[in-house]
């Protein structure tokens, strides 16, 4: 018989980023603002957590890993020749260490809040958005 996984409190999720080294903080300012939220960063990149009302899930991600430029978490943008990290007002092309970095931080963090992985995402980082040249204006 299967046995069922108990589901931590978002407290205890927090209290276990902690125990994992990672930067927990109290989120400041953002468009995704929630009651509760946190950022939670380590080795250069960071995300937002908030409590989830969803049963089963007690926590819910309200940015996704990206690498801290400015201090703003970047999003990754693909360019079909080159991955890029950009914010609001800065953007550079990602390095090799950044995306390991993210690609590491990323599972860490979704193994710390027990949070679901799926394939494609464990095989390398994913981009948040793609923007390939060759097919713009079709």
């Amino acid at each position: 018989m299967a046995k069922t996984k108990a589901v931590p409190t978002f407290d205890e999720v927090l209290a276990t980023l902690g125990n994992e080294k990672f930067d927990v903080s109290p989120a400041t300012e953002g468009s995704n603002r929630a009651a509760g939220a946190y950022r939670v960063s380590k080795d250069g990149c960071a995300a937002e957590i908030a409590p989830s009302s969803e049963k089963g899930s007690p926590t819910r991600l309200l940015t996704k890993g990206g690498w801290v430029l400015g201090g703003e978490i970047a999003r990754l943008v693909d360019r079909g020749y080159q991955k890029f990290l950009k914010t609001g007002r800065l953007e550079i092309p990602a390095t090799a260490e950044a995306l390991r970095a993210l690609h590491r931080f990323d599972e860490q963090l979704k193994e710390a809040v027990g949070s679901m992985v799926l394939y494609n995402e464990a095989l390398g980082t994913t981009s948040d958005r793609y923007d390939y040249d060759r097919i713009k204006g079709r």
